[in-house]
């Protein structure tokens, strides 16, 4: 195959616009896949992907249509994962814009738009589930030339299920994508991801971009200045296909052999050994937005947890860690995610994949201390803030939020951001009938259930995308919670001053109600600093000490009760309090 017969694309899109459907049809139209091995959501591999029904992991695979050699990257749609969509942007000459033909354009449409554009890649707008009863492809056909600025003949109409337009979509691919440009001899590829095999060590998928690289190559990695033996290169099928070599313009995989994880990292560039290769534009360094710590129930399965996120973050360039060392929950990690979303997806891997069982602290956000020496310091946890004699700012990070609405929705929508501490910036019309409002708000606003409230709040219709702006100033505190006097770490939190009793009363109260009872009574309290601000009392469990009784004084059973109202006193002193992990999930979800 010829440099000129290769084209490059991915196709990106909103939440639940259908992607991963389409890519089924585009697999299953040019017989990359045999009809007998079809399944729904080919592309995505993961057992939660399929249960979610969402992409998590981008996925390249290569199909063959008239003579020409087709390399797709299906990405996520969700905003956590934009990250994911920013690298395979990178591998690709030119990206499918979806919408779905009954939403129109959404939050996401227009951010994975930009991220295109700013690649300079080649734009096919395409309206997908033209199949469904209430589509409107007119209307979105319109919502896409105004923000595109082309002409409706330019937009092709799909359906993922029937396969309508596939066909059409396809030989647009072919006319309109470029094929890779033309580069120099000297090997070079970049890394788009990479996954780690037990037996063939890390498997690196790569972008080739000059050059060409054959199994038993020396290759280098030039920022880790590390050498390996090329073992196998190949393409996806998006099983692993071995091939001779590969060549520039082409997607594919590298085994390495290398075992140390560290080795081979994301966005590096692959060279040969004994040229002076030049490093590719890389990616920017990812920023975590919420950050919460990752504990074992049981303190021997550290190591596992250990190792089992090393490999995590092999194929998951946004996560990081760093150790983490807790009175109450003994050695983890405090990790950084991108949202709520990946933090669950992360916390279900590690329990499916690694058979981990977890207790995951309150999410918190980066916030920024400056104390009254001048010094300067980032905590990302509540019990890093230092006590307020020594405080003399905080400041929180803050996002540009944009929220796609029906305009009948904006009144109930501005309502809801406005309760959040947001702050209004302007209004736009996509259309007559499609808002769009901006706004910036604390991220700590958008942590726990703002997405959940701005779908109740619109009937479903609206969708949001957000991007960090900068940090400002607040009036925060750190609330403990303590069970039986003493206090729980994990479920430490850092409130607005004026929010604190509402926060630490629904705390006391979910744990009243998830909490399982013991044998005497157990004191729920919300503080900050010495103060008690909010508090709750589980009642203990009774044995019913007088049914042994048959009759005689009532003094008898006096005595019975006292004794038992005694023990149950003692044990309150002394009485310690084991909290499930599925406590701390419900006070999570509060």
């Amino acid at each position: 195959m010829t440099r000129d017969h290769i084209r490059n694309f991915c196709i990106v899109a909103h939440i639940d616009h259908g992607k991963s459907t389409l890519a089924d049809r585009l697999l299953e139209t040019t017989g990359t896949v045999p009809k007998r091995e079809m399944r729904e959501q080919l592309l995505d591999q993961m057992d939660i992907e399929r249960e979610r029904g969402i992409t998590i992991k981008l996925q390249p695979v290569r199909m063959q249509w008239h003579g020409f050699e087709l390399n797709l990257i299906d990405t996520p749609g969700h905003v956590d994962f934009s990250y994911e969509v920013s690298r395979s942007l990178a591998a690709v000459e030119g990206a499918v814009l979806l919408v779905d033909a009954t939403q129109g354009v959404q939050a996401q449409t227009v951010a994975n738009l930009y991220l295109a554009l700013e690649q300079n890649l080649t734009i096919i707008a395409a309206v997908n589930k033209i199949d469904l009863p209430n589509a409107d492809p007119d209307r979105v056909t319109r919502e896409l030339c105004q923000l595109l600025g082309c002409t409706p003949q330019e937009v092709l109409l799909v359906s993922g299920k029937t396969g309508a337009g596939v066909e059409a979509l396809l030989q647009a691919i072919v006319d309109r994508v470029p094929a890779p440009p033309a580069k120099l001899d000297q090997f070079q590829a970049l890394i788009f991801d990479s996954i780690f095999d037990e037996y063939r060590g890390i498997v690196a998928q790569v972008r080739v971009v000059s050059g060409m690289l054959e199994a038993g190559n020396s290759i280098r990695l030039v920022s880790t200045n590390r050498n390996a033996e090329v073992l196998e290169v190949g393409y996806f099928t998006p099983k692993y296909k071995k091939t001779d070599k590969l060549i520039a313009g082409e997607i594919g995989y590298v085994v390495t052999g290398l075992k140390n994880i560290a080795d081979c990292r994301v966005g590096d560039t692959i060279g040969k050994v004994g040229e002076q290769t030049q490093s590719l534009p890389g990616y920017q360094d990812v920023k975590p937005m919420v950050f919460a710590g990752l504990f074992c129930k049981e303190g021997n399965e550290y190591p596992r947890l250990r190792t089992a996120i090393e490999k995590l973050k092999m194929n998951d360039a946004a996560l990081t860690y760093e150790p983490e060392n807790s009175q109450a929950l003994g050695f983890g990690f405090r990790c950084g995610f991108l949202g709520l979303l990946h933090l669950e997806v992360i916390q279900e891997r590690l329990r499916r994949e690694y058979n981990l069982d977890l207790i995951v602290t309150v999410p918190s956000v980066a916030y920024q201390v400056r104390l009254t020496d001048s010094t300067e310091r980032t905590i990302h946890s509540p019990y890093e803030l230092p006590v307020p004699e020594k405080i003399d700012t905080v400041s929180e990070p803050v996002m540009t939020v944009d929220i796609f609405s029906p305009k009948q929705y904006l009144g109930a929508l501005m309502q809801l951001a406005s309760q959040r501490r947001g702050e209004y910036l302007t209004t736009e019309y996509l259309d007559e009938t499609l808002g769009v409002l901006h706004y910036r708000l604390p991220l700590s606003a958008l942590l726990v259930d703002f997405y959940d409230k701005l779908k109740s709040a619109s009937s479903g219709y609206a969708s949001l995308n957000y991007d960090f702006f900068g940090y400002q100033q607040c009036d925060v505190d750190r609330l403990d919670i303590l069970v039986a006097e003493e206090k729980v770490e994990a479920l430490s939190t850092i409130v607005y001053r004026d929010e604190a009793y509402a926060v630490g009363k629904k705390i006391v109260e979910s744990l009243k109600e998830s909490l399982p009872r013991q044998q005497f009574v157990i004191k729920l309290q919300a503080a900050i600093g010495a103060k008690v601000i909010a508090s709750e009392r589980l009642s203990a469990l009774r044995k019913d000490v007088t049914a042994k009784l048959y009759g005689g004084d009532y003094t008898r059973k006096r005595k019975l009760l006292e004794k038992q109202k005694k023990g149950k006193k003692k044990m309150m002193q002394h009485g310690r309090v084991d909290i499930p992990a599925e406590t701390y999930l419900a006070v999570l979800k509060r």
